[in-house]
């Protein structure tokens, strides 16, 4: 493991704790391992709803993870269109379209369950077909002052940002925004080349906005592992449309 790496999970580890033994961790707990949910994160996900973005976009991409539920939710009753990543990847991305979904549904779809059983599994030329995505809402464990992000370690954001980056759905001004704590703000975290940084943070109490927020120009296929390649069919069919020699490096 590299310096970076063993910092990031210093990182990590340290407010997965600080959210436990503050009581602001919600469920599922223990929050370790995992995007952590918190208490707060339904004012989280309103205060970025008020933001020009949210209110600009018509399609938003979201994070399946449990402090998000309140964001997909809000974008369905705010009728936007929402495409959401399956845990892992294991299944690529749902679509969830308000306008086929009853109102009393919405807080159903906006869980991981309730998304398999009321969204749509989307193929690649179904995704590429959207022509755009207006807003990416990704998971956090921390962010720092810069905008730079740790998700739990195993890089889904880097890889779900990638693939919407090659397929063209997102560019360089595709904003990305994430929902967090305010006990997850740190002052530093180290960045590596395929990892996502964030254009904006809310919390329960403020919206932050970060300049400059560094992105990956897509899938970094020298960088990508070959377990990981091996376990997301949509990696492999992407990597067959782009003709890519050599996907990935054990």
């Amino acid at each position: 493991m590299s310096g970076s790496s063993r910092e990031k999970q210093r990182i990590r580890e340290q407010i997965w704790r600080l959210l436990e033994e503050r009581g602001v961790a919600a469920f599922p707990r223990p929050v370790y391992g995992r995007i952590p949910n918190f208490k707060g994160a339904e004012e989280a996900a309103a205060r970025l709803a008020e933001t020009p973005e949210w209110r600009r976009a018509r399609i938003i991409k979201a994070n399946p993870d449990a402090p998000q539920k309140w964001v997909r939710l809000a974008a369905l009753r705010s009728g936007k269109t929402l495409v959401m990543a399956t845990p892992r990847l294991r299944e690529g991305f749902l679509l969830l379209d308000p306008r086929f979904i009853p109102g009393y549904l919405y807080e159903k779809a906006a869980t991981i369950r309730g998304a398999f059983q009321l969204g749509k599994k989307l193929s690649i030329d179904e995704l590429r077909s959207m022509g755009g995505i207006d807003l990416i809402v990704t998971g956090s464990v921390a962010v720092d002052r810069r905008g730079h992000r740790v998700g739990k370690g195993e890089g889904y954001a880097e890889i779900e940002y990638g693939i919407m980056r090659e397929l063209g759905l997102v560019g360089e001004d595709t904003p990305i925004a994430t929902t967090i704590h305010d006990l997850q703000l740190v002052e530093h975290i180290p960045r590596e080349p395929y990892d996502l940084a964030v254009d904006i943070a809310a919390t329960p109490r403020k919206l932050l906005r970060f300049e400059g927020a560094e992105k990956p120009p897509g899938i970094i296929w020298s960088m990508l592992p070959c377990k990981k390649f091996r376990e997301i069919l949509v990696l492999q069919e992407l990597a067959r449309i782009r003709g890519v020699d050599k996907p990935c490096r054990d």
